[in-house]
């Protein structure tokens, strides 16, 4: 089997599994396509901010996108551009370890989305992306909370 067949067989799976049972608040589907096929190589995510932090009330919106050799190599997964967070690029690329140096092919869409709902409060410093989100949670913390809060307030949800 060609790994593109890997890929999509993977995700397939992963599709199935998600539609069963998936974190409360969250989404994660394959983006349709215009003449209404579905493209298992690109999702459209929805990540809750955890209630009890500055996050909470935003849904962010999230999209992963698969390389042909899934799951031997991790998704692109990206938040719009210009996301404020310590470890997301300004092109919206999470920068996250189970998406680069510590992928592992058993890692699950539902892991991850769970990692990045873990990572938006739990920025990790050593690894920043965002040269002013750096600087803020370093020197100015009641500013950076405050960039958060109105970050989700950006995003709510559309429900």
């Amino acid at each position: 089997m060609a790994s593109g067949g890997i890929a999509r067989g993977r995700l397939a799976e992963e599709r199935k599994s998600w539609r069963k049972s998936h974190p409360y608040g969250f989404v994660a589907k394959p983006e349709t396509l215009p003449d209404g096929s579905v493209n298992l190589m690109a999702w459209k995510c929805v990540i809750p901010g955890k209630e009890g932090t500055d996050w909470e009330g935003g849904y962010f919106p999230l999209t992963l996108h698969f390389p042909e050799d899934y799951p031997s190599s991790p998704p692109v997964c990206k938040f719009p551009a210009g996301f404020f967070h310590v470890n997301v690029y300004p092109t919206g690329a999470v920068c996250l370890s189970i998406l680069s140096s510590a992928w592992k092919a058993s890692v699950t869409v539902r892991q991850i989305l769970i990692g990045i709902q873990d990572l938006l409060d739990n920025p990790n410093p050593a690894s920043a992306a965002q040269d002013i989100c750096f600087r803020l949670y370093k020197k100015d913390m009641p500013k950076y909370k405050d960039h958060v809060r109105q970050q989700a307030k950006r995003y709510p949800s559309v429900v």
